[in-house]
């Protein structure tokens, strides 16, 4: 963490881990383990994990005197498999995975199998010891708050407001979580969809089918429920083009979603440091290695120990935060067309 403003949720990150009460894995690594075995979903352009998560890891890893063996999935089920068979094949102490579309699954009964720990990251995974990711509902509940708030700022009755619901890929679990939080707080508020898209994390499949969504509306839209930032910036381009500004929400803090907060095209976004991920997920990896059982301060449905990390909802006057921590810079963010509001908002 490159500023002191998240000192103090990396230490919850930490208490998450070693001291909360709550439910602790049955499952201890293997005596004398001293080797981690990570597997990343994909390396597309602009995603965190080759840039963030693997330094991030490794480094947590091997400074506590462990081996680290992080590889990419390169956004393929089959290779995810091949991995995994070569990681156990050499031995693991402890697994971390990062589901791609749900080939984490078998990994873990393989893995269970040779009575080794896994660590389900970011996404959920059935038959995991234990998952880490930040509170996924509470980062659902956010993106709600976002359509609630924008329509009242814009002095919409939400009630009778024309809202466009999207979601994440339904193969991840995260993004029912992310969609049940949203749902809490728009049901209560009194929302009703106008329309339903199909869920997706593709940002340009996500366009294609908001494009669809706007013509069944007829143009009138109040308001987008977007799942991420990646599809809220392909969801406000369509809106740009048709020269509409309503909220939308998201979630990342990337570039391209903060700048769109910046510029009010974007309500607000979800700020979840990825370094405060990694130390939890790392921290519980070593104790594991240790022989320990660690405690989760929260249980998924199905019993899985869960420890959660708080997330942070970001509008435009709280961008500057994300790059005083350093997980965005100005000369990346404040661009030509982004510069007056940076200044406004004190971005610098």
């Amino acid at each position: 963490m490159k500023k002191s403003s998240l000192i103090s949720i990396t230490a919850i990150a930490a208490a998450a881990v070693l001291g909360l009460s709550g439910c602790a894995a049955d499952t201890a690594a293997p005596a004398g383990s001293t080797r981690a075995c990570v597997i990343l979903p994909d390396a597309d352009s602009g995603t965190r994990w080759e840039p963030g998560d693997r330094p991030a890891l490794e480094k947590a890893l091997t400074d506590a005197g462990y081996e680290a063996d992080i590889q990419n999935a390169q956004s393929d089920t089959a290779k995810f498999a091949t991995i995994a068979d070569q990681q156990l094949s050499k031995g693991c102490g402890v697994m971390i995975l990062v589901d791609y579309q749900g080939a984490g699954a078998s990994v873990v009964e393989k893995a269970k199998a040779q009575g080794i720990p896994v660590i389900a990251y970011d996404r959920p995974i059935a038959g995991a010891d234990y998952y880490v990711s930040f509170d996924n509902e509470v980062v659902g509940q956010m993106q709600g708050q976002m359509i609630v708030d924008g329509l009242a700022a814009a002095k919409k009755d939400i009630k009778t407001a024309s809202i466009i619901y999207s979601s994440g890929d339904p193969a991840d679990g995260n993004a029912a979580m992310f969609l049940k939080g949203a749902l809490s707080v728009l049901d209560a508020a009194g929302a009703k969809a106008a329309f339903t898209m199909e869920g997706t994390w593709d940002g340009a499949k996500a366009g294609t089918l908001f494009e669809q969504a706007f013509t069944a509306v007829k143009g009138k839209v109040d308001a987008v429920l977007a799942p991420n930032d990646n599809n809220a910036a392909s969801i406000i381009a369509i809106l740009d083009k048709n020269g509409l500004t309503v909220p939308v929400s998201g979630q990342d803090a990337s570039v391209a979603g903060l700048q769109n907060v910046l510029l009010g095209k974007q309500w607000a976004t979800v700020y979840k440091p990825f370094t405060i991920e990694a130390k939890a997920a790392s921290d519980l990896a070593i104790a594991l290695l240790k022989g320990e059982k660690p405690a989760a301060n929260k249980t998924l449905e199905d019993g899985t120990p869960f420890i959660a990390l708080d997330p942070i909802s970001t509008t435009a006057d709280k961008v500057k935060d994300v790059v005083a921590a350093g997980d965005a810079t100005v000369e990346a963010l404040c661009t030509k067309d982004v510069a007056a509001a940076c200044a406004k908002y004190g971005v610098k």
